[in-house]
């Protein structure tokens, strides 16, 4: 397996990676393995197209307006 050295990451970054890893009962070093490999596995042109066929099979449509409901919501 490949390693890499990461230089000058801000001290208050480390703390919250650190706490984040240790709500999970884990190590810092796997924590940030664990998001570089997502991180990596996410492809971003593949949710391109897949909004680009929601938005297709949308088109044409009618959609209500929401604001109503939202003000609605917010006003309970």
């Amino acid at each position: 397996m490949a390693q890499v050295v990461i230089r000058n990451i801000d001290d208050n970054a480390i703390r919250r990676l650190k706490a984040r890893a240790a709500r999970k009962g884990i190590s810092l070093e796997r924590e940030l393995r664990m998001i570089v490999t997502d991180a990596a596995r996410t492809d971003r042109s593949n949710f391109l197209e897949r909004a680009a066929a929601f938005r297709k099979r949308l088109a044409g449509r009618r959609h209500s307006d929401s604001t109503a409901l939202i003000r609605k919501d917010r006003d309970r």
